[in-house]
């Protein structure tokens, strides 16, 4: 019996996608070489290094990706991100999207100025306010590849920020970093501060 090419394309298209469909399980396994940094269950508890528990997978594996080509530079990464295939990628990102992220406080000192910051940002600077892209909770945007926020560490968010206002950004193609390096130019060491403060209690309040 013959099939029809568009039948036949359908079949591949299919097969393509199962091959490529990320397995929670497998991300299990395979964590275990991130843990030490991430943490098992991607709750990290060094402050440096980014918790990735309920983070979106999409951006996720986005960032492994960017990561592994070089465009983002993390020197820690770059061994472990160089020998990750496409499926290890997929099925790590499901699996610390899956996990339930930590409870962790903000800064008593630093929650009024980070929490205006974060819903209503500084007209008079130009910076808009975060929860435009990343969410009153801080959950994020997955479809516009806006990552979660919420519970992250406040000395991560902070580094990152005043990378993004160093002007570091991930090629032309990658237009969210484009839009970090344009809001953190505009914000203050204490803005910085505060914000990633409030950001890092964020969790905690939206439960």
């Amino acid at each position: 019996m013959k099939l029809s090419l568009q039948v036949l394309a359908g079949m591949m298209l299919s097969l393509a996608v199962t091959a490529n469909a990320a397995d929670v399980a497998a991300g299990k396994d395979k964590a275990g070489m991130c843990a030490a940094c991430h943490g098992i269950d991607g709750n990290s508890t060094v402050a440096l290094w980014p918790r990735l528990a309920g983070q979106h997978a999409a951006y996720l594996e986005r960032h492994l990706k960017l990561i592994q080509s070089g465009a983002r530079s993390v020197p820690e990464m770059a061994g472990i991100a160089a020998v990750l295939t496409e499926q290890d990628m997929a099925d790590l990102a499901a699996y610390y999207a899956a996990q339930q992220p930590a409870p962790a406080v903000a800064d008593a000192a630093l929650v009024a100025a980070g929490e205006l910051l974060y819903r209503a940002g500084n007209p008079d600077t130009r910076i808009p306010a975060c929860m435009a892209c990343h969410g009153p909770a801080g959950e994020g945007n997955p479809l516009a590849g806006y990552p979660a926020l919420a519970g992250q560490h406040a000395a991560y968010t902070a580094r990152m920020l005043n990378r993004y206002k160093d002007g570091e950004r991930w090629g032309a193609e990658d237009a969210a970093s484009g839009v970090m390096v344009g809001v953190a130019r505009y914000l203050s060491d204490a803005e910085i501060e505060a914000v990633a403060s409030y950001i890092q209690g964020l969790y905690s309040q939206a439960e």
